[in-house]
């Protein structure tokens, strides 16, 4: 892999990295003359999320290996299966100290077709000891994560509920395709039923809940959904809300983005899918670049639409599991790719939940997930997420040479990204197919700023000196700078 290069009358030398790879990187002055007015930047900010969290969630979860499981042939969807990956999390310093510390299962750690005596969720206990996976984790200093979807299951319908004397039944009818009913969300023993589950999750010491198939949102799900399970979210909320534990709420997939609804989720949960499952199901490998072109496409109509209803947000991006820990041939992408896609996840403030194998992570891999500048480009886009400025004219289409900026803070400092994500493979949402090496040009009219920034390069590790004008950088097809700007 090379780095990309960024042109300076002066060029710096090079440097070598842990990986003994090359990079040369610097600022340019870029001297534009702008065919449009200039568009205003309008910064964009996250705060408190509804449940009470102030940075997005990082960890591990299942779903990816259970997904692919030729990625991984070695690992097992049990307890010990999943202690094997997370105690990686916690032995790894590098990754906890990063806050990498969610252990979250996916689908099939739960009975799939019935609840306890009440209808309440209970783990498969042929393959999961909840209580004791999460005293294990906490006691490793880790977070113990738990995935569910709408509904209560038919098979307990003439189940009481716990605290009731109302059945299952009687608020909860039909068929969801997923062997449950859909509750009748007017009925109070509709929170009562929630409230019971996650008071049991909170006893056994659950820190997340995934919620999945959640409408309006979960194209193409294969199975019978109601056109609207907002209410289910809300319910979700307010029984953590009442169960005395910090529990976070993520909930997918590629949901509605109109502004009737994305009031309810950042009311509600403190992240949201932007896009549908990005890994390739049941190939040898966890994803394709074709789909990270749309998984970045759509996080960019995310935060534009959102971002019309209001720029304090409350709710982080889920652009599903990170996959650039393992080496290329696993991960599915190249080197440069596993970078930008690194680069992207960080610059959205978008969760970080690593779907890779943690048995299996090269020292790439490694450095991109852990890097401590890359990590404070996490923390400060965790307040202050990134939003697209298309180079030339600042506007925020798809575009496949493509710039974006978070911030600035107070302070005046801001990240940047810039990006070739080489020719549209179908779903990038841009359309264009210029191939090979490209000039990006991105001045500070196009970011949308002014004055003089200190500019380092975050995955070079290089201080690069002050810049007043813009940037001029040379990308290869998949290949991606990340900025960070302190004003001078």
């Amino acid at each position: 892999m090379a780095y990309p290069k960024a042109l300076h009358a002066t060029p710096i030398g090079l440097m070598t990295t842990p990986r003994s790879l090359y990079v040369t990187a610097t600022a340019s002055l870029v001297v534009a003359a702008l065919a449009a007015p200039e568009v205003p930047l309008e910064v964009v900010q996250i705060g408190i999320t509804p449940n009470g969290f102030s940075s997005q969630p990082r960890g591990w979860n299942s779903f990816g290996i259970q997904a692919n499981p030729d990625t991984t042939p070695d690992f097992s969807f049990n307890q010990a299966g999943v202690i094997t990956q997370c105690d990686t999390l916690a032995n790894t310093a590098a990754l906890k100290d990063a806050g990498y510390v969610y252990c979250s299962l996916d689908s099939g750690w739960s009975v799939g077709g019935n609840g306890d005596d009440f209808g309440r969720i209970i783990y498969d206990s042929s393959n999961f000891d909840i209580p004791s996976l999460a005293d294990h984790l906490h006691a490793e200093g880790l977070l113990l994560g738990v995935y569910v979807v709408p509904g209560a299951f038919i098979a307990d319908k003439d189940k009481t509920i716990l605290g009731t004397n109302v059945t299952i039944g009687s608020v909860c009818s039909g068929d969801n395709g997923l062997a449950r009913c859909n509750f009748d969300y007017s009925q109070p023993a509709v929170q009562q039923w929630h409230n019971s589950v996650v008071d049991q999750f909170a006893a056994w010491g659950v820190d997340l809940i995934k919620l999945d198939f959640v409408t309006p949102g979960s194209p193409s799900n294969g199975v019978n959904l109601p056109p609207d399970l907002s209410g289910e979210v809300i319910a979700y909320h307010q029984a953590i809300a009442q169960s005395g534990r910090n529990i976070r709420l993520d909930i997918s997939w590629k949901l509605d983005r109109s502004e009737k609804y994305f009031d309810i989720w950042e009311a509600n949960a403190d992240s949201m899918r932007t896009d549908q499952d990005i890994n390739n199901g049941g190939e040898p490998t966890f994803v394709s670049w074709e789909v990270v072109q749309r998984a970045t496409d759509n996080y960019r109509q995310y935060i534009t639409t959102v971002m019309q209803y209001n720029t304090t947000l409350t709710i982080y991006p889920d652009m599903d599991n990170l996959f650039v820990g393992n080496p290329a041939a696993v991960s599915g992408v190249t080197d440069d790719e596993r970078q930008t896609i690194m680069t992207h996840w960080l610059g959205a403030g978008a969760n970080l939940i690593i779907g890779s194998d943690l048995t299996n992570l090269d020292d790439f891999g490694t450095n991109l997930l852990t890097n401590p500048d890359a990590i404070a480009i996490a923390d400060f886009t965790a307040r202050y997420p990134m939003q697209p400025r298309n180079p030339g004219t600042g506007n925020n289409s798809s575009q496949q040479l493509q710039a974006w900026i978070a911030g600035p803070d107070p302070s005046g400092t801001a990240v940047v990204v810039i990006a070739n994500y080489g020719p549209d493979q179908g779903q990038g949402g841009f359309g264009t197919s210029l191939t090979g090496v490209q000039t990006v040009n991105a001045s500070w009219s196009d970011l949308g700023i002014s004055g003089t920034f200190d500019i380092h390069d975050v995955w070079a590790g290089k201080d690069l000196g002050p810049e007043s004008s813009g940037f001029s950088v040379e990308l290869a097809e998949g290949q991606s700078i990340l900025y960070k700007l302190s004003r001078s």
